[in-house]
């Protein structure tokens, strides 16, 4: 309603000037989640992100295998010589120790994932992480594709981030979503309530994949977030992008991946206000018949890491530059 509001004053001061006019981009502003942002900032421009879920952590037929400290470590100790931020998308089954572990080893950030943003014990992981780890914690995203799954509406969302923004003032809030649920109603409601943006942008999923160079994947990924950054004044994650390894009946590839993420290396270099996530860290076997919110088989879905379900290295993760220094 707010947005409406905003976008119906701009075309009447536009009316009256003479002239067409948007509506202001929105975000949320609050004074409270402003030292967290600066840091989600820093990140953005100075960080390299990549989306993990712990490879010991499994879903089959509803039923959790917990993810084990152990395994968690192992897996961050691979990924900290190519990146030091991580998305998560959990805070359970294990995942509660992602955050220390991930102090040890010196990330510079994460961002905590919350599958069921009404499950109070999944929110009360993450704040209990936030309260714990304050300079590595700088965002909480409440929910993973809840709206494109038809997990929850949007008043649901919206009620989950009043709730939690309550509880933690201080720490910057999102949500996740596919692109385009943010450019139309109900969705772009959601917009003027969080603090940063973290979106999906897939092109393997367009149409015109199959015959496009890896340079029009990229500058694809880039015309969204340009698009987005009209309607939202605030930081913008490309959280999940990228190409996965197979199979190849799909057209995909192992050297299509890498030569995706040079592309976008070079058509999104990172920003305070801008930058991609690398999705994903490891090949998942197990979500071949993950439940999406596409109906029917996905075995792509078992192959997005830059590294194997055995933390073996693919070219796109031998082809990252050095990370800059801290």
């Amino acid at each position: 309603m707010r947005r409406q509001v905003l976008r119906l004053l701009a075309i009447a001061l536009a009316v009256h000037a003479g002239v067409s006019a948007a509506a202001a981009p929105l975000c949320h502003h609050s004074s409270a989640a402003a030292p967290a942002l600066v840091r989600l900032r820093e990140a953005l421009a100075h960080g390299r992100f990549v989306a993990y879920q712990p490879t010991a952590l499994k879903v089959v037929d509803g039923r959790f295998s917990n993810a084990d400290p152990a395994s968690i470590r192992a897996d961050l100790e691979v990924l900290r010589g190519h990146f030091d931020s991580l998305v998560t998308y959990d805070a359970v089954h294990g995942a509660q120790e992602i955050a220390p572990i991930a102090a040890a080893l010196k990330f510079r950030a994460l961002i905590i994932g919350v599958w069921e943003p009404a499950d109070a014990a999944q929110v009360g992981a993450a704040l209990d992480a936030a309260r714990r780890f304050p300079q590595l914690v700088v965002g909480v995203s409440l929910g993973n594709e809840a709206l494109f799954a038809k997990r929850a509406d949007t008043p649901q969302l919206l009620a989950a981030i009043a709730r939690v923004r309550a509880q933690a003032p201080q720490l910057p809030l999102t949500t996740s979503e596919p692109f385009h649920l943010f450019e139309a109603p109900p969705g772009d409601a959601l917009l003027g309530q969080l603090d940063f943006l973290l979106v999906n942008v897939h092109p393997v999923f367009q149409p015109w994949f199959r015959g496009a160079t890896e340079a029009t994947a990229a500058q694809f990924v880039v015309n969204v977030a340009e698009q987005l950054a009209r309607d939202y004044c605030g930081p913008i994650l490309v959280k999940e992008t990228g190409e996965p390894t197979a199979p190849a009946s799909g057209g995909y590839s192992s050297a299509r991946q890498a030569s995706f993420y040079k592309e976008l290396r070079q058509r999104l270099p990172p920003g305070p206000m801008r930058a991609f996530t690398y999705f994903a860290a490891f090949d998942a076997p197990w979500r071949e018949q993950d439940a999406t919110g596409v109906p029917g088989p996905h075995p792509e879905e078992s192959h997005w890491g830059l590294f194997d379900a055995e933390r073996r290295s693919k070219p796109a993760a031998e082809q990252l530059p050095p990370l800059p220094p801290r």
